[in-house]
């Protein structure tokens, strides 16, 4: 029998399908931002059902609400094209992109700048081994699979298959009771570090394509003058945001206005953003600079008002937003571009190289008795970073064509997809399996 949880769920999202032809209708009656409206609601429905879907079979949310993308943005194949003006909206694409910009701020603001330094060697050579390695395997890969195509595609999907979700592993160690091992120090201590080389590759790569696009040579020099300029706007931020930033939030905390701690919060967040923009890198760069910065010392003048957290108060906007991005990337993969000729062969070329290439990682763990096996898997998913990385390359252009086309857009979701859930399974095998093995 269908509980009336189950029922109502269920009421909910055929209304909000029943609703949706209004957008393929545009904006032609009443207020332009109607359409806007209307397919926010039918994403944050869709997004709660797919998440809720994939807990229910002990998958990480952000998997259902990815899937549910694909779904909306391919029912097309059934005739149907009423979501197609959602994944075309331009407003709604705007959304999406300020919500990766809030995901990496509060990746940024679960660390600091302290636990970066104090991570270790060990996690500092997995997290170096987990990010050249795979690099240099989708390099390999691509240029093998796909010889007709410039040589930016395949740096560009190198440096996806640099990325590492540890928001996945570190829930699957949670509820295994395991956070507490040196194998998940490690796991957890690289994954900060591997953000940061991620996002630095990430930044020469995309430097690299915008200066073929501008018709500059692909050299060395243009190489170095990027890899600097990022690697200085980290460190700068890093050094002046240390000392500005307290000087900053105890003035603002003599305003009298309500939630001054978040507006200087996102303040902070948007301008760094910005600025790494302006000088050429992605904004995201400076959205996790200015989440690394801000630590709670930062507010302590805050707790007089018995304020929350900044991390706390940033939760109910990113709970809105980030879940439209992931749809959205759902919606704007083309499952019938599948078919066309590689597009398979990639994807699973790029699965084997993704989870090979983290595997491998787990060698740098230094010290007896690691479980390094466990440590590679825990290095595995690509889950949200990854998205973001595809979804910044779908957009970068050389001489009028995406480095990224929808094909290869698609084989890199699939990577992303099956590197997501396949760790959940395996790492709890991998970690009972050293229990189980002891006399």
């Amino acid at each position: 029998m269908v509980s009336s949880k189950l029922l109502t769920r269920l009421l909910a999202l055929t209304f909000a399908i029943a609703t949706v032809p209004a957008l393929a209708e545009g904006s032609g009656h009443g207020d332009p931002a109607a359409p806007v409206v209307l397919a926010l609601a039918v994403i944050l429905v869709a997004a709660k059902f797919g998440g809720d879907l994939a807990t229910r079979i002990k998958q990480p949310a952000v998997l259902g609400e990815l899937l549910m993308g694909v779904v909306l943005g391919n029912v097309s194949l059934l005739g149907l094209t009423i979501f197609e003006p959602i994944a075309a909206n331009t407003f709604i694409d705007m959304f999406s992109r300020v919500g990766v910009i809030i995901l990496l701020f509060e990746v940024g603001l679960e660390s600091t700048v302290d636990q970066m330094l104090k991570v270790g060697v060990s996690a500092l050579l997995v997290a170096c081994v987990g990010v050249v390695t795979p690099f240099a395997l989708g390099y390999g890969v691509t240029r093998l699979l796909l010889p007709d195509h410039s040589t930016y595609v395949a740096l560009f999907i190198g440096a996806t298959l640099t990325a590492t979700s540890v928001g996945i592993t570190a829930r699957v160690l949670k509820d295994l009771e395991k956070s507490q091992t040196p194998e998940a120090r490690i796991v957890l201590g690289a994954a900060v570090i591997d953000d940061v080389l991620g996002l630095v590759i990430l930044a020469v790569v995309t430097g690299i394509i915008a200066a073929a696009d501008r018709g500059a040579e692909l050299a060395v020099s243009e190489v170095a003058i990027t890899l600097l300029k990022a690697v200085g706007f980290l460190v700068g931020s890093l050094v002046l945001g240390v000392w500005l930033s307290p000087r900053l939030f105890h003035l603002a905390s003599r305003l009298r206005a309500r939630m001054v701690l978040l507006a200087f919060g996102l303040g902070f967040c948007f301008g760094l953003a910005w600025l790494a923009d302006f000088i050429g890198l992605a904004p995201i760069v400076g959205a996790f600079a200015a989440g690394l910065i801000l630590e709670d010392v930062h507010f302590k003048d805050f707790k007089e008002k018995d304020d929350h957290t900044l991390e706390e108060l940033v939760h109910p906007i990113s709970y809105f937003l980030v879940p439209v991005f992931f749809v959205l990337m759902g919606m704007r993969t083309d499952l019938k571009s599948f078919l066309a000729p590689g597009v398979l062969s990639l994807a699973a070329a790029l699965i084997v190289v993704a989870i090979a290439g983290k595997l491998v990682a787990g060698v740098g763990a230094l010290g007896k008795g690691l479980d390094r096996l466990s440590i590679g898997v825990g290095m595995v998913p690509r889950g949200e970073v990854g998205l973001i990385f595809a979804s910044i390359g779908s957009q970068l252009m050389v001489k009028g064509e995406r480095v990224v086309d929808p094909q290869i857009f698609s084989a890199v979701v699939v990577m992303v997809i099956v590197t997501t859930m396949v760790t959940p399974p395996v790492l709890k095998w991998s970690l009972n399996r050293k229990l189980t093995s002891r006399p």
